[in-house]
């Protein structure tokens, strides 16, 4: 027996493509929602390991920032120590010059010159006090001009005063103190 088909052959084809580009189409939904779900994963997963990264490089950051302070705090504590030796040193090293200073005083002092005040600012020192006449006064000058330990004494001011009923001139005058390094302080403090 011979079979005709009956049916239309061009319809077959075009339902059989119809189900064939439906299949296709379904496979290509299915296909791009995988790639988007595996790509929403992924770029998911990658977010949340640089949001790891960046808590821990936060942390690392406040640790750093602690250490940071405490270093500064570490250098402002050095800094006043430094501060406090440097002061230490500077008394140490005029320790000496004091009793220098006073010696030189007492030995260049003529007789009949009485002092009443002693100031010193820096390194200018300002002596006041009583003479019985002025050219004592001058022999103070040239006796401070001569020490290795003071320069350049000035007269301020001298004027006739009375000290316990007797007729005397007060004077005050400014003389420089020079800083003398230790060799120097034993060598020059033998020869005054």
């Amino acid at each position: 027996m011979i079979r005709i088909n009956l049916l239309p052959h061009r319809e077959l084809a075009r339902a059989a493509r119809r189900r064939q580009f439906t299949i296709l189409l379904g496979m290509a939904v299915a296909a791009g929602i995988v790639v988007v779900l595996l790509g929403h994963t992924v770029i998911a997963a990658r977010q949340s390991t640089q949001e790891a990264r960046n808590a821990y490089l936060q942390q690392e950051i406040a640790k750093l920032d602690s250490q940071i302070g405490e270093i500064k705090k570490i250098r402002e504590e050095t800094r006043a120590l430094l501060e406090r030796k440097q002061v230490v040193e500077t008394l140490q090293s005029n320790r000496t010059e004091v009793v220098h200073l006073f010696d030189q005083l007492i030995r260049l002092l003529p007789d009949g010159l009485y002092l009443k005040s002693f100031k010193q600012v820096g390194d200018v020192i300002t002596l006041s006090g009583y003479t019985q006449s002025s050219a004592r006064v001058s022999t103070l000058m040239r006796n401070l001009d001569g020490s290795p330990w003071f320069e350049a004494p000035a007269l301020v001011e001298i004027k006739a005063a009375t000290v316990n009923n007797l007729r005397a001139n007060e004077f005050v005058l400014t003389v420089k103190q020079t800083h003398q390094k230790p060799d120097d302080t034993n060598e020059k403090g033998g020869k005054a």
